[in-house]
């Protein structure tokens, strides 16, 4: 699957930080003067490594190794300089640009924008209600949108798998997911370990609930969301159980139901006044005849 957009820019930020703790000898010095450099472009625009070494007093030698490894870090790209007006003889300078992923080294605003266009969707509905009903169908449209990409690859996968593929899917969109087994093997665990929206859901629980509901469709199966980040659990949990008739559940019982004997009790059909259990007090003569003929299971019990 394609990553798009935020999703993106998370996993590319990840392989950045994995490459500035894989250069060779990038001290803190050297690291803050690529900050520097990369500081300078913000704000200034795309530069050539002259006009950076101008600006920052380096020689334009240093400044190349610098750009060299924040290029290799994924911060800044290089590009053909536009020459306005009449151009000069020979090929035009190269200039370096910061990337989106290097736009996001430094502060956005993208959480208060989100915020700022849920409070306005629930106040021009009405506030109340009918303002909390408007932001839910935003987040179901939301996650709808999201569920269309995710679609196809869970369901190309084995029902046991599902919940891997989907796992797979949200973490090319920078969830950080993973799928796991469950205590008891009684279903899977869907973790994700990173929310891109945990702000904004910490104000609007609607985009947690659209989310969960995306997901119990997508898996065939009534889900239960255990915990959250944006209500302050290290890590979103989604207990997903077995579907009975796919995979394993139906024909491979786990191992508290193969082992614990069932507690409903047996009946005598076509005899009423009698006690439905054996032994309880009160219990008729013909009762305890019709416990001969039907043992109660004492697997487990202590020897009397």
């Amino acid at each position: 699957m394609k990553k798009t957009g935020e999703g993106q820019r998370q996993g590319a930020r990840a392989e950045q930080a994995a490459a500035r703790s894989a250069l060779p000898g990038a001290s803190e010095e050297q690291q803050g003067t690529r900050n520097r450099v990369a500081r300078s472009i913000l704000d200034h625009g795309p530069s050539t490594a002259a006009e950076l070494a101008e600006r920052l007093g380096l020689t334009q030698a240093a400044v190349r190794r610098h750009l060299d490894a924040l290029a290799g870090e994924g911060v800044v790209e290089p590009r053909e300089q536009r020459v306005y007006g009449a151009r000069g003889r020979g090929r035009p300078a190269k200039v370096f640009a910061l990337t989106d992923c290097g736009r996001d080294e430094f502060h956005q605003a993208y959480d208060q924008l989100a915020l700022d266009a849920l409070r306005w969707i629930a106040r021009t509905a009405g506030e109340g209600e009918l303002g909390e009903a408007a932001v839910a169908s935003f987040a179901k449209a939301r996650v709808e949108a999201q569920a269309e990409r995710y679609r196809p690859v869970v369901e190309r996968a084995a029902p046991e798998e599902r919940a891997r593929a989907l796992a797979e899917a949200l973490t090319e969109d920078g969830y950080a997911a993973t799928a796991r087994a469950a205590p008891a093997s009684a279903g899977e665990q869907l973790c994700q370990h990173h929310c891109p929206v945990a702000h904004a859901a910490e104000q609007y629980p609607q985009l947690c609930e659209a989310e969960t509901e995306v997901f119990s469709r997508l898996l065939g199966t009534h889900v239960q969301r255990l915990a959250t980040i944006a209500h302050g659990d290290g890590v979103c949990t989604t207990f997903v159980p077995r579907v009975r008739g796919e995979g394993s559940a139906a024909s491979h019982p786990s191992s508290s139901e193969a082992t614990a004997p069932r507690q409903t009790p047996r009946r005598q059909p076509g005899r009423p006044g009698e006690s439905a259990e054996p032994g309880r007090p009160g219990s008729s003569r013909k009762n305890r005849k019709s416990t001969e003929a039907a043992p109660v299971n004492t697997a487990g019990r202590n020897p009397a």
